[in-house]
């Protein structure tokens, strides 16, 4: 058994003082992660990889509900709540009530306009990802792991226990699927 799964099911247990120890262990893939995503992001957006980690974090060991079989399933519920952090961020950025539908214009007016265009994008994501995951959950996870955390085709092979092969297969599938749903989008 890893430590970090060794630390995860004593947390799981009640163990407070382990959620102190799983941090240092799991901190860097996840600002890698997060890095990798917020990389994805428009420009001038204003969450950083270290806030995301963060957040990230806080709502994993915080929430004592909770269970993960290991490591793999606790980077899989960190994939998914990437995911709703970066939904969430694009919500709230885009709400009437904090004026969403207002563009700031930084350099020039066509990167105002595309980065308005990212927050759509991403909500018709989200919507389509959300259909997907009623049909195929199993699709769905990969597309978190794959888009949301920037995992490889073998690192999301590992974390879904299948092989590389069926992880190339449903990406592909996926990706089809997704762009058919978003209206002949393409998803990188």
């Amino acid at each position: 058994m890893s430590q970090v799964t060794r630390l995860i099911r004593e947390i799981q247990d009640g163990n407070v003082a382990a959620t102190s120890e799983l941090l240092p262990l799991v901190y860097a893939e996840l600002k890698r992660l997060a890095a990798h995503k917020i990389r994805n992001e428009r420009p001038g957006h204003t969450l950083q990889a270290t806030a995301l980690v963060h957040e990230v974090y806080l709502r994993l060991v915080g929430n004592t509900g909770e269970r993960w079989d290991g490591q793999a399933h606790f980077f899989a519920a960190a994939a998914e709540a990437m995911r709703r952090i970066l939904i969430e961020n694009a919500r709230r950025k885009k709400s009437q009530k904090r004026g969403g539908d207002r563009q700031q214009f930084e350099v020039d007016e066509a990167d105002a306009i595309e980065a308005g265009k990212d927050i759509d994008e991403l909500l018709d994501l989200d919507a389509a990802l959300t259909k997907l995951q009623a049909v195929e959950p199993e699709l769905a996870k990969l597309v978190e792991l794959r888009y949301f955390v920037g995992l490889t085709i073998e690192q999301s092979a590992d974390a879904m226990g299948i092989s590389p092969r069926t992880v190339k297969r449903n990406w592909a599938y996926a990706r089809a699927w997704l762009g058919r749903e978003m209206e002949g989008r393409d998803l990188d």
